[in-house]
């Protein structure tokens, strides 16, 4: 769907959704109320919470990279293939790719979270149930302490370098918030985009510069499983209940948020800021066999949970296979593994007070 309006500053999306209120507040299901407990103690402040004291040298190299980590970044940069981008370039400047990815990677974080902000501040008005309303509302406030990290972050250490939201990521966007049915937005936001991110993070300090980033993307990561897991145990419920006709529906935007979430990661705006012919760097990212292996690492959060909810029907399966992710349908789900991490928490604490 088109948006009513954007430009540089802003995206205006009409959009309608129904509104429901419930005057049953006996929560039904007990894994939410367990995700919702730990929600609440699990806050942190990106003021407080973050060094925010240190410096960050845009255009140095990193010294706290180890061999291997510098040898990964060789292999994306891919400087004995004929076709690679980065062919010619000195060492200084091989050294500002990688903190232009890093740009771009933060910027597109930052975006995406204030997609999961209003997202899941949607849910609270839509989803029908109270234990789903009271971890939506968790999870904006969430949301809102990673956005501001995020654009605290670009603003006072990478001043001058933030990257406009991508097009496919805004085009998931506005689908999702176009979309009136609420378990849809569910599987675009909890599903797609969060599950993707949950991956992105631990990638991304892989290859990122400096310490700053690293921290707040290491106090991201510890909500990202819960949100993931909140749209997992959420949906489950949901999909059993799907005539042919809304599965089929389910199955086309999967699909459709799976291709546009393939078209942000060839990396069109990077090549535009590098001076890179785009559709020439959009086929070394196609091909790179670094890039190649990151997607598959972000798609790994999202097929095992598409897999679990039921999802996975035959055209879904395929296109997974086409970008060679398949093979993690059967690994397990962010919410058993979330779940699981509840229990050994809950057992070392009964071990604790037995000792005690």
């Amino acid at each position: 769907m088109t948006p009513l309006a954007a430009d540089a500053d802003r995206l205006l999306v009409e959009a309608e959704s129904t509104t429901q209120f419930t005057w049953d507040y006996e929560p039904g299901n007990a894994q939410l109320t367990r995700l919702y407990e730990k929600g609440k103690v699990s806050q942190w402040n990106a003021t407080t919470d973050v060094d925010w004291s240190q410096d960050v040298c845009w255009g140095e190299p990193d010294p706290s990279l180890s061999e291997d980590e510098r040898a990964m970044i060789g292999s994306f940069l891919n400087l004995d293939a004929p076709d690679s981008p980065f062919q010619g370039m000195t060492e200084a400047q091989r050294t500002l790719v990688g903190w232009e990815l890093q740009a771009w990677m933060v910027s597109q974080f930052m975006h995406g979270e204030q997609g999961a902000l209003v997202a899941t501040a949607r849910l609270v008005e839509t989803v029908p149930d109270i234990e789903s309303k009271y971890y939506a509302a968790n999870q904006v406030n969430d949301e809102a302490r990673h956005v501001e990290a995020y654009a605290t972050y670009l603003g006072t250490k990478l001043p001058g370098h933030t990257y406009e939201i991508s097009g496919p990521l805004e085009a998931l966007l506005v689908d999702i918030m176009t979309e009136r049915r609420w378990d849809i937005t569910y599987l675009g936001m909890q599903i797609m985009v969060e599950g993707l991110a949950l991956a992105a993070f631990g990638m991304g300090n892989v290859m990122f510069n400096d310490p700053v980033i690293k921290q707040i993307t290491d106090l991201v990561m510890r909500d990202e499983a819960r949100h993931v897991a909140f749209g997992v145990l959420a949906l489950k419920e949901v999909v059993p209940e799907l005539s042919a006709a809304e599965l089929a529906d389910r199955e086309e935007f999967l699909l459709e948020a799976t291709d546009l979430m393939y078209r942000r990661f060839l990396l069109e705006q990077l090549w535009e800021r590098l001076g890179v012919d785009v559709e020439e760097g959009k086929a070394f990212a196609a091909t790179n066999p670094l890039m190649i292996m990151f997607r598959q690492v972000l798609f790994s959060k999202i097929v095992p949970n598409v897999n679990k909810l039921g999802l996975m029907t035959p055209r879904v399966r395929q296109c997974f296979e086409d970008l060679q992710v398949a093979q993690f349908a059967d690994q397990l789900d962010t919410a058993s593994e979330e779940l699981s991490s509840l229990d050994a928490v809950d057992n070392l604490a009964d071990v604790a007070r037995a000792a005690g």
